[in-house]
């Protein structure tokens, strides 16, 4: 089964049935012992940093999907779900996030850099297209430059350049995927992304199945 954390904020619904669309077991839970036992954790999310990490912290939740990331075990997270695994952001001074990636997440500037009297729209929302650093399974069968959904104000940072697996441009460059091991996260919305996006998470449910075509 996979497993889709619920603390309380973000599009979990709206993965849940895209799971079960291309025909995988997902459940929501905000479960700590389901969580820590599960093959396959998602963290998906929308909303502010801080909160989020109050309530994953309120739940007793932090500790079991670390632990999950460390054991190798799959593991996806999406938009605000993947600014979670770094140690910090600008959203929410103070506030430690789930630390598993170093690095901190940043808020677009307001004007392109090197023409200051151009504006930058925040958010980044909409449709924008991806540019792979590196080989991926949860990239398998998706063509290099595809379109896929972002909506954020902030951006991941990584300190270690060998997470990378995706490059978006939006007034900077940013990181718009990462990978380590078993972990692969996504700022853009694979669940928003159309028959792309999905290909995403069928790549996922079929890592965790054992059955990848």
């Amino acid at each position: 089964m996979i497993v889709i954390v619920d603390y309380g904020m973000g599009n979990l619904r709206s993965v849940e049935k895209a799971f079960h669309k291309l025909g995988f077991d997902a459940t929501v839970t905000r479960d700590p012992e389901l969580i820590a036992s599960s093959p396959a954790v998602v963290l998906p999310g929308v909303g502010a940093f801080g909160r989020c990490m109050d309530n994953l912290t309120e739940y007793g939740l932090t500790g079991p999907i670390v632990e999950h990331i460390e054991s190798g075990k799959p593991f996806l997270g999406i938009c605000l779900g993947l600014q979670l695994l770094f140690e910090e952001s600008e959203e929410s001074p103070g506030v430690r996030g789930l630390g598993v990636l170093r690095g901190k997440v940043l808020r677009f500037p307001s004007v392109h850099p090197g023409n200051g009297t151009r504006k930058l729209i925040i958010p980044h929302m909409g449709w924008n297209r991806v540019r792979y650093d590196m080989p991926s399974p949860a990239l398998d069968g998706v063509p290099e430059g595809s379109w896929f959904y972002f909506v954020h104000s902030y951006y991941p940072a990584p300190a270690d350049e060998d997470v990378v697996a995706g490059v978006t441009e939006y007034g900077v460059e940013f990181a718009s995927a990462v990978q380590k091991g078993s972990l692969f996260a996504s700022q853009f919305h694979p669940e928003k992304s159309g028959a792309i996006g999905l290909r995403i998470l069928k790549n996922f449910g079929e890592m965790v199945e054992g059955i990848k075509t």
